[in-house]
């Protein structure tokens, strides 16, 4: 919820779901997670409902070329219904910087605070007219983070 509110500056309403046959994959040297189809596994998230255009604009900006923007099927944990919704999928099905599972209780405690404040200088640069991608952003943050520590 709360890189969405930096993102988007409210938090949209949302519903618990199941994405089938697909896996949250760690990223060698980064904190945020890949998802891929890989058949009998399964991703818990959220669905956001009610994105207009331009906030869909800013996740796609968000999300940058590592990802794209794929149709999928997921199921909602209150009622079972099937639902088509978004989901941002790495680009990159080969990458050998895919392993493991992704930790999101792990990220809210080691790397949350540092993402929000990378997020925020996302925001502030795609106002800009020379914007850069999130790649870069998230690159320059975490090198000059490194530098201070």
């Amino acid at each position: 919820d709360d890189v969405v509110r930096v993102l988007l500056n409210r938090v949209p309403p949302s519903s618990a779901a199941l994405l089938n046959h697909f896996h949250r994959f760690s990223i060698k040297g980064r904190v945020y997670p890949a998802i891929l189809p890989v058949q009998n596994r399964d991703v818990s998230g959220r669905v956001l409902i009610g994105i207009s255009d331009p906030e869909l604009y800013i996740l796609d900006e968000f999300e940058d070329v590592e990802y794209q923007r794929t149709r999928v099927e997921v199921s909602l944990l209150k009622s079972s219904d099937k639902l088509q919704a978004h989901a941002y999928v790495w680009s990159n099905t080969s990458d050998p910087n895919l392993y493991g599972d992704w930790d999101f209780e792990e990220w809210k405690q080691v790397h949350k605070e540092s993402f929000i404040k990378m997020t925020m200088g996302f925001m502030e640069e795609l106002e800009l007219p020379e914007s850069k991608p999130i790649g870069a952003t998230y690159e320059s943050f975490y090198q000059q983070d490194d530098a201070e520590k």
